[in-house]
């Protein structure tokens, strides 16, 4: 995930709409994730780490730990979503609509899997008392 862009004031607007489709107060801070996450209008999938580290090399004053809180207020505004992957590392994906995921091992990167190639037949049941909120599709790559 690279975010090369520079938060323009075009970007902190886009950034700033996005929070407020979300419901969110636009600080200082979470404005400025937004604008590195939407503000040139591509989704991402960063962790939080790439995150900040992006936001350090742009000057935001931010720290670690604010960025996966915000992240997380970003996921439960419905504004993004949480791929975990090896039940650890978790990746956060600003495309909210239902797709397949490749996660590329020796890059430890996550990119989109073509959604009109996936099947999916069937589903098992679920356990008596649950319901299926969701399916994660996550195929794991290597390079030969």
């Amino acid at each position: 995930m690279d975010i090369v862009q520079p938060i323009t004031q075009d970007a902190t607007q886009t950034g700033t709409d996005w929070l407020s489709r979300g419901g969110l107060r636009p600080t200082r801070q979470r404005i400025a994730l937004a604008a590195l996450l939407v503000g040139d209008g591509h989704n991402r999938h960063v962790t939080a780490e790439s995150l900040y580290e992006a936001a350090m090399i742009h000057g935001e004053r931010v720290s670690l730990a604010t960025v996966y809180n915000t992240l997380r207020a970003f996921c439960d505004a419905g504004l993004m979503q949480e791929i975990t992957v090896d039940g650890s590392k978790s990746y956060f994906d600003t495309n909210m609509h239902d797709h397949p995921h490749f996660f590329w091992e020796d890059e430890g990167r996550l990119s989109d899997a073509p959604s009109d190639q996936l099947e999916i037949a069937r589903l098992p049941e679920a356990p008596e008392g649950a319901e299926i909120s969701k399916v994660d599709v996550v195929i794991r790559l290597r390079r030969r």
